[in-house]
């Protein structure tokens, strides 16, 4: 009976060892995962960056605009009280 534990003990091991070495190579394809998923993401955050600056690059314009026209109003206004 001792040769079977001997044997079990050693099986144990090797066992212990496979399933050490699979989440090692788990780990470092999640490292490999999660680097290109996070240059993915920073990717993706510079796009709607860009997008952003333009949409408020936009609305900076509209607000010239409206300003410009609601100026425009108020002297057309002062103008035709003035006759």
């Amino acid at each position: 009976m001792l040769p079977r534990e001997k044997w079990t003990d050693e099986r144990l091991d090797d066992l212990n060892k496979k399933v050490d070495g699979g989440f090692a190579d788990t780990k470092a394809e999640m490292r490999e995962g999660f680097a290109d998923i996070r240059a993915e993401m920073r990717e993706g955050f510079a796009r709607v960056d860009t997008e952003l600056r333009a949409i408020n690059a936009r609305f900076d314009a509209l607000n010239r605009n409206l300003l410009v026209g609601a100026g425009a109003i108020i002297a057309a206004l002062i103008g035709s009280n003035a006759f």
